[in-house]
């Protein structure tokens, strides 16, 4: 677990990026709440503005159409929204959602290739289906999470592990990293927390 100074105080949205099966959406709706603020899911906005299924918008426009709505939908969320937001695994692929995420304070939910699969075996999930190569849903998901590595940890202003945590710990944690009630001018001073303190 790894930590850098938030980057625009609390006036913005806590932003959550990380592979499918680290746990955005549950983390994200337990952090919210122990922040008091409203949580968003830019997965399900975007089944909400589109009135389709992301597998449906996978499977009959492909995947750089999806790609281009979902990166409309984040810029707009970004900029509208002050809670905590989940993205979307595939999301920080887009040079765009890249930009727009400067200066946001993101946090990278890191989850190893074995613990991530088994929380997301067996689920419909577009990019979890067999590809032309042949390959298994475990191979296809080894292979993203190693590709995308490095752009998580190119946008993310911290990093938690939530491999053997349960979202209330993790939450707890990325509150401890990101320290809300720092007043502002002792940010230049970030807090490295011992672990039995972030799981309190």
């Amino acid at each position: 677990m790894t930590s850098d100074p938030p980057a625009n105080g609390t006036a913005g949205p806590v932003v959550l990026i990380g592979f499918m099966g680290a746990g955005k959406s549950t983390v994200g709706s337990v952090l919210a709440a122990h922040l008091g603020v409203e949580y968003l899911d830019t997965d399900h906005e975007i089944v909400r503005r589109t009135g389709r299924s992301i597998a449906d918008i996978f499977a009959t426009d492909g995947e750089e159409r999806f790609r281009e709505v979902e990166t409309a939908v984040i810029s707009d969320v970004l900029t509208s929204h002050r809670g905590v937001v989940a993205l979307g695994g595939g999301a920080v692929l887009s040079p765009e959602v890249r930009r727009v995420l400067s200066g946001h304070r993101v946090v990278h939910l890191d989850v190893a290739p074995a613990a991530g699969f088994a929380r997301v075996e067996g689920s419909a999930r577009p990019l979890l289906q067999v590809d032309a190569d042949g390959r298994t849903p475990r191979e296809r998901y080894v292979a993203l999470h190693a590709a995308r590595a490095a752009v998580y940890a190119e946008v993310a202003t911290v990093r938690v592990d939530t491999d053997d945590a349960d979202p209330v710990t993790v939450a707890g944690r990325i509150r401890v990293l990101l320290d809300p009630a720092t007043p502002s001018s002792d940010r230049s001073h970030p807090h490295h927390p011992d672990p039995r303190e972030a799981s309190s």
